[in-house]
């Protein structure tokens, strides 16, 4: 069934939109209160229903992505800002950014992961200061030289050792010191667990202990971003990961394993997520064999399956979702689609290489690796974050501080190329304000967020923050989501987004209630889709979108295709209305080609209604010309963590 805005006139407030929903089968596994487990020491029914509520209920915004000057790229692009500015940005302090001038965010965070690279941490703030070591070689020298003279001289360094150090070229024993092992090692990585020591403060703004393992298997990106449960007396007690040899590697395979040293070491609680497949060419997410050549086995699939419950499906470089090329009939997969192989521009897209990188995609094949292994490796979790190298976690169109400090706000950067080899170019106005991370828990902790990630309550935007539920069951219905108490229905009768919706015996169809809320000062709604990936008979992968909910005025032409929302950006005043689309939408839906032998993945999608990209907003304020191509209007969006379908006890 499909319900609009207009058909759902009984809107679901903003109190019960942050109503939350649990992340097992059922409220019994979930340690759910029902109204009538009430307590001992008070006779009859409870007056308040949500007392003796156990489950979560507020949505916490943050960045798991975050990179300050320890990291090599990020010093050499010009970051000036610590550990300390990064966090004091964050929580919404004023600072001076690494070009000198005033920035702020319009909303602080609730939670950031500071994901400094774990390969050469600290090596540019050495760079930079003409230590002894590092000017002891001669490629030092060199890279000293340019640093210091600035301008092209030091981008024109930065790109050399960055392309040395992705190509594996670097001059024998210039990292030594940047090394697990190394002594100066061992006191950055203090430094960087000090800091988030100093800053967390639970309730308010929560600080989580990471790093990004830097795997760049000749240029094409396999990172892995490393987040703790724990503070300083566990995370403290092992220097990060890196991939230099011989104690590094490249293989993921490889890092589980340090990930299930330190859990056995420590006794803490560790997780990883990766990001950018898009830029991996082909690698990110394997169906038949590594890059090193070693086949896909049950190995494989049971760590990745268990170490990383996170993808990151949105950022700076690229939207990560679906490419127009995998999903032809989605007329939205084409979203600030970045269209090279990897970071080095070597390799052109082809839908042989575009299927193992892209998040829906993978999805899907995760169904077909399960129906080989028993496990899915690819049943993820999605968030959003920056990757910003600026300490700067300021990804708002109208606030946009860039990927690196010289792209942060000046006149003529949309011209200022991102990437140039001799192979393309990035501009600068393709780089993307995207994205964060939402996570649904019971309070601002590591603890909670932690278990909410590992859990996969969690979703991602490309900005905005969108109130967004999703559950799936076997018995939704209009009055569940209009009774204005839907989460206490979503998790009583079915599991939320990160579920596994157990086969109820039947043959008829599953039911799902999503529902979203615009950001309070952003724009309005489009529409909601159900993204279902599914396995079918002959064992080949599918996929639709349903569009299922939308704002009110629209209704779907005989080829079942609702027309757009329209579009009132004003390019030139760098302005847009609410005049069309809706402030909530919702709806329950029933899966009409459901087939109860096939396994399925579904997730929401949430559009708005379009509105300037950032540089339309430089292009107000500097008085310059957008870029002709430049794309200058998008529709942002919401990407839930999906729910599971397994048939039978597979």
């Amino acid at each position: 069934m499909v319900q609009n805005a207009a058909k759902a006139a009984q809107r679901v407030s903003v109190a019960i939109l942050l109503a939350a929903s649990a992340g097992m089968v059922d409220a019994q596994d979930a340690g759910i209160p029902r109204l009538s487990d009430l307590s001992d020491s008070y006779p009859g029914r409870a007056y308040s229903p949500y007392t003796n509520r156990a489950f979560p209920d507020k949505v916490f915004w943050g960045d798991t992505h975050l990179h300050t000057r320890l990291s090599a790229d990020a010093g050499l692009f010009g970051n000036t800002l610590g550990l300390d500015d990064a966090y004091r940005f964050a929580r919404g302090e004023q600072v001076v950014a690494s070009s000198g001038q005033p920035a702020k965010m319009g909303r602080p965070l609730d939670w950031l992961v500071i994901a400094d690279h774990s390969d050469a941490m600290g090596f540019s703030e050495d760079l930079a200061k003409g230590s002894p070591n590092i000017l002891a070689f001669e490629k030092g020298r060199e890279w000293y030289a340019g640093f210091q003279a600035g301008g092209d001289a030091g981008a024109a360094a930065a790109i050399d050792l960055i392309t040395n150090f992705a190509q594996g070229t670097m001059p024998e024993g210039m990292l030594d010191d940047y090394s697990p092992g190394a002594t100066a090692y061992a006191s950055v990585w203090e430094r960087v667990v000090d800091a988030a020591e100093r800053f967390n403060d639970p309730g308010t703004f929560t600080t989580i202990i990471g790093y990004e393992w830097t795997s760049l298997v000749a240029g094409n990106n396999l990172h892995r971003n490393v987040l703790f449960r724990d503070g300083a007396d566990r995370a403290g007690q092992m220097v990060p990961y890196t991939t230099q040899a011989p104690i590094g590697s490249t293989d993921p395979l490889k890092l589980y394993e340090w990930l299930e040293n330190y859990e056995e070491k420590t006794g803490g609680a560790v997780l990883a997520l990766a990001h950018n497949g898009n830029l991996s060419n082909g690698l990110m997410f394997p169906v038949d064999a590594q890059y090193t050549g070693r086949a896909i086995d049950a190995e494989y699939v049971q760590q990745r399956a268990r170490w990383e419950p996170m993808y990151e499906a949105t950022q700076i470089k690229g939207d990560g979702e679906s490419h127009p090329l995998l999903s032809p009939d989605d007329a939205f997969a084409d979203y600030e689609t970045w269209d090279a192989g990897n970071l080095d521009l070597t390799e052109a897209k082809t839908p042989e290489m575009l299927s193992t990188e892209y998040t829906r995609e993978a999805l899907k094949n995760g169904l077909l690796l399960q129906s080989r292994f028993g496990t899915n490796p690819y049943k993820f979790g999605l968030v959003g974050s920056t990757d910003a190298h600026t300490s700067l976690p300021a990804i708002e169109e109208d606030n946009f501080f860039g990927k690196t400090s010289g792209m942060e706000p000046k006149p003529g950067r949309m011209l200022h190329p991102f990437i140039e080899t001799d192979k393309g170019v990035f501009q600068g106005y393709e780089t993307v304000a995207s994205g964060y991370a939402a996570v649904w828990a019971q309070e601002n902790t590591r603890e909670a967020i932690f278990d909410a990630m590992a859990r996969k309550e969690v979703y991602a935007t490309t900005g905005p923050r969108m109130a967004v539920r999703f559950f799936g069951g076997w018995n939704y219905d209009p009055s569940d989501l209009n009774s204005r108490q839907p989460a206490f229905r979503g998790y009583e009768k079915g599991v939320p987004m990160g579920g596994d919706l157990r086969p109820n015996g039947g043959d008829e169809a599953p039911t799902f209630m999503v529902y979203a809320l615009r950001d309070p000062v952003g724009a309005n709604l489009d529409r909601i889709q159900i993204v279902k990936g599914w396995l079918d008979a002959e064992g080949e992968t599918q996929e639709k979108v349903y569009d299922v909910a939308w704002s009110s005025g629209r209704e779907p032409d005989a080829d079942g295709v609702l027309p757009l929302v329209g579009n009132t950006v004003d390019v030139a005043n760098a302005n847009w209305t609410n005049t069309i689309g809706a402030s909530e939408l919702g709806t329950v839906w029933t899966d009409p080609d459901f087939d109860p032998d096939q396994l399925a993945v579904y997730y929401a999608r949430v559009l708005e209604i379009p509105t300037p990209r950032w540089i339309v907003y430089d292009a107000f304020r500097f008085g310059e010309d957008i870029p002709e191509g430049a794309q200058t209007t998008a529709q942002e969006r919401a990407y839930t963590s999906p729910i599971w379908y397994t048939p039978g006890s597979q």
